[in-house]
C-alpha cells in the first residue's frame, strides 16, 4: 500500500473509532438529556450510527480491517444530569470535528468531500449543543483549545 493510502486508511480508522465512541457517548447523553432535547439527541445518535457504518465500508474499500467498537469508553467527565449531558454532546462533536479535519487532510476526492461534510455537521451540532461557535472547528491548534485525544474515548 502506498504511503498516501496508508495515511488515508489510518485517518479513516481514527474517524471510525471516534464514531464508535460517539455512538456510545450519545447513549449516555440520551439517558440523561431532558425531554426538550431528546429528539435532537436521538437524531445525532442515528446520524453517528450511519456515519459509523459508512466508515466501515470505506475502510474495507481501502483493504483495511475496520477497528471494532470497545465494550465501553471512559467519559471525559461525569454526566449526572441534563446539563452535563449537553456538555458531553458538545464535547463528542468537538472531538469528531478534530478527527474529520484530520481525514480532510489525509483523503482525496470523494472521501475528502465526505470528510468535509462530516466536519461541517459535527461543528453545527456542537454549536447547537453549546450555544456558541468556535473560530476553527476541528482545528484545535487554531481555536486555542487542547487537541482532541487520539484515543477513541467518549
Amino acid at each position: 500500500m502506498s504511503e498516501e493510502k496508508d495515511r488515508e486508511l489510518r485517518a479513516l480508522q481514527a474517524a471510525l473509532a471516534a464514531e464508535h465512541a460517539a455512538v456510545y457517548g450519545y447513549g449516555v447523553v440520551g439517558g440523561r438529556i431532558g425531554d426538550g432535547q431528546r429528539t435532537e439527541a436521538i437524531t445525532a445518535y442515528d446520524a453517528h450510527r450511519v456515519r459509523r457504518d459508512a466508515l466501515v465500508r470505506e475502510v474495507k474499500d481501502l483493504g483495511g480491517r475496520p477497528v471494532a467498537a470497545s465494550a465501553g469508553y471512559a467519559l471525559p467527565f461525569q454526566v449526572p444530569d441534563a446539563a452535563a449531558a449537553v456538555r458531553l454532546a458538545a464535547e463528542l462533536e468537538d472531538r469528531l470535528a478534530g478527527v474529520y479535519a484530520d481525514l480532510v487532510r489525509a483523503a482525496g476526492g470523494g472521501r475528502r468531500a465526505l470528510a468535509a461534510e462530516a466536519l461541517r455537521e459535527a461543528a453545527v451540532r456542537a454549536v447547537r449543543w453549546r450555544g456558541k461557535s468556535v473560530a476553527f472547528p476541528g482545528l484545535a491548534e487554531r481555536a486555542g483549545t487542547a487537541p482532541p485525544s487520539a484515543a477513541p474515548t467518549a
